[in-house]
């Protein structure tokens, strides 16, 4: 089973969907979720470089839907500038760590009972760091001479 997975940055919530192999018709019930999930506005769909992501089916798809859905792909070789290649070490820590499954029924309600649990506390996800605190003095010492 394969974990197909959106992340909306500003408001930190995702969309996970499963399947049985990570191939086009996975990812395009994906695109069609996403598209469902934010009915208004552009969607700008950052991906990584598979095939699925370029396939006939998914260029037809994305050509029919501009220019309200882009899709950007993410440089060969840089998967951390993606936002969401960190929101999987959570879902993986939160659905998978030291579970068993007997099918994929048990796999399914492990990722969504995961995805509703981070959505629950979910924030808007931002590049960088936050800025450090400057530390004030609290005493001033004048010294005269």
């Amino acid at each position: 089973m394969w974990v197909y997975g959106a992340l909306r940055v500003r408001d930190g919530k995702a969309l996970t969907l499963t399947h049985r192999s990570r191939n086009t018709e996975g990812y395009l019930r994906l695109l069609k979720a996403v598209e469902r999930e934010n009915p208004s506005g552009t969607l700008y769909l950052i991906t990584d470089n598979l095939s699925s992501h370029k396939s006939p089916p998914i260029r037809e798809w994305l050509e029919k839907h501009l220019p309200r859905v882009e899709q950007v792909f993410i440089p060969v070789g840089a998967c951390w500038l993606n936002l969401q290649e960190a929101w999987w070490r959570l879902f993986r820590r939160e659905a998978l760590a030291g579970q068993t499954f007997a099918n994929g029924e048990e796999f399914e309600r492990a990722a969504q009972i995961a995805t509703l649990q981070l959505n629950c506390r979910a924030k808007p996800w931002v590049w960088g760091r936050a800025q450090k605190h400057r530390r004030h003095r609290r005493r001033s010492f004048v010294y005269r001479l």
